[in-house]
């Protein structure tokens, strides 16, 4: 906890890694994921449901101002951004859900990823700072496992220190699924999910408190928390070299543990 890099101090370093910045996901990589989500691709609404009717226009907009993404439609190829300012914040807003969840008398987390490698690191000092200040964490279906679509190898569910991922019998497996988290809340429902992709969206769906991480090309999670489902998404490259994660990390323990 004493590393912890000040608030200028992240940002610099999330600029210089590219977790935030001028990040690595193209510019058309990003729209063609907002095009997507527009017209109801199942695979980015990412097991969440939205009240309102969003074009591709209004998704633009919203990643412009949740994640800082490039406004301009016109801008179309090359480099886009994620603002290191939106994105701490969001680690701030972050770090005081959880605060308050782990203040309440028998608080019980789940915590689950779709990044095997990247932000998993994240999740993994997640889950030893709740464990070690006495939360209880869920790790209901263990070993469920499905055939995503019509093909491919059968996914199963494991914990790696009490984080939730998939494998496919022989390696874990990166996935934007709703399904396992699905299938893991009706076995047993938390009070607090921290996750990311369909993990995160499949709870929030199901009315569970709900943070998660989100990259610039994963427009899911930021509709669901402008339409109240998920309670805060942090912007953020979700896929560099898991040491890069590590300032942000103890910036994040650090501003748990001054709200508890």
């Amino acid at each position: 906890m004493t590393n912890a890099p000040t608030r200028d101090e992240l940002i610099e370093q999330l600029v210089h890694t590219r977790v935030a910045g001028d990040v690595a996901t193209p510019r058309d990589n990003n729209l063609d994921h907002y095009r997507s989500l527009a017209v109801g691709d199942p695979h980015y609404l990412l097991g969440l449901t939205f009240e309102s009717t969003w074009s591709y226009r209004d998704v633009l907009a919203l990643m412009a101002k949740s994640a800082g993404v490039i406004a301009d439609p016109e801008h179309r190829y090359g480099q886009d951004t994620i603002d290191p300012e939106r994105t701490v914040a969001a680690i701030e807003a972050m770090g005081d859900r959880i605060a308050a969840a782990l203040s309440r008398p028998d608080s019980r987390f789940t915590l689950a990823t779709g990044h095997p490698t990247g932000i998993m690191v994240i999740h993994l000092a997640l889950a030893r700072f709740l464990a070690a200040h006495g939360a209880t964490l869920v790790t209901p279906a263990e070993g469920w496992m499905y055939q995503p679509g019509s093909y491919g190898r059968r996914r199963r569910i494991r914990y790696i220190e009490d984080v939730a991922l998939l494998d496919d019998g022989g390696a874990l497996v990166h996935t934007h699924d709703a399904a396992p988290m699905q299938a893991m809340l009706a076995e047993d429902r938390p009070d607090f999910v921290i996750a990311d992709h369909g993990w995160a969206g499949a709870a929030g769906e199901a009315g569970i408190e709900t943070v998660a991480f989100a990259d610039s090309n994963d427009p899911g999670l930021f509709v669901g928390e402008a339409e109240g489902k998920i309670a805060v998404t942090v912007p953020l490259d979700d896929n560099v070299l898991p040491r890069y994660y590590g300032p942000l990390t103890r910036y994040l323990l650090a501003w748990i543990t001054a709200g508890l």
